[in-house]
């Protein structure tokens, strides 16, 4: 079976989505987290990172401190506000898994590619 990619075919590519989880089957670190701890290091706060990212303060608040908690990591580092306002920023903790949630997220989207140009190959010919 030959399958081009004419006008008539359109090219499509995996997409994947990558989670870690423990006993509980409910996600514990995902795109999600990943996405909400590299907001606030760009933006500096959680307030600006949710409102960046479209959720609300709570939900992101909400959804770190259960990840800390299953997985034991203080990601955020917090000072209640006062007159200057609060501060949240990432730990070093929160910014290794950062690193190395992106890391091993990119050896994951590799290894993904490769199967799929495997696939394809075969499907193709």
């Amino acid at each position: 079976m030959s399958r081009g990619h004419g006008p008539k075919t359109p090219a499509f590519c995996p997409g994947f989505k990558l989670w870690l989880r423990g006993d509980d089957p409910k996600e514990v670190f995902g795109s999600g987290k990943w996405r909400l701890l590299e907001a606030i290091e760009r933006e500096g706060s959680l307030r600006a990172a949710a409102e960046v990212l479209g959720i609300s303060y709570r939900k992101a608040w909400g959804d770190l401190r259960k990840a800390e908690k299953a997985l034991g990591v203080m990601f955020l580092e917090r000072r209640r506000g006062g007159s200057d306002g609060g501060e949240t920023r990432l730990t070093v903790e929160g910014r290794k898994w950062l690193k190395e949630y992106r890391r091993f997220h990119e050896r994951v989207a590799k290894s993904v590619d490769k199967a799929f140009a495997t696939w394809s190959n075969r499907i193709e010919k």
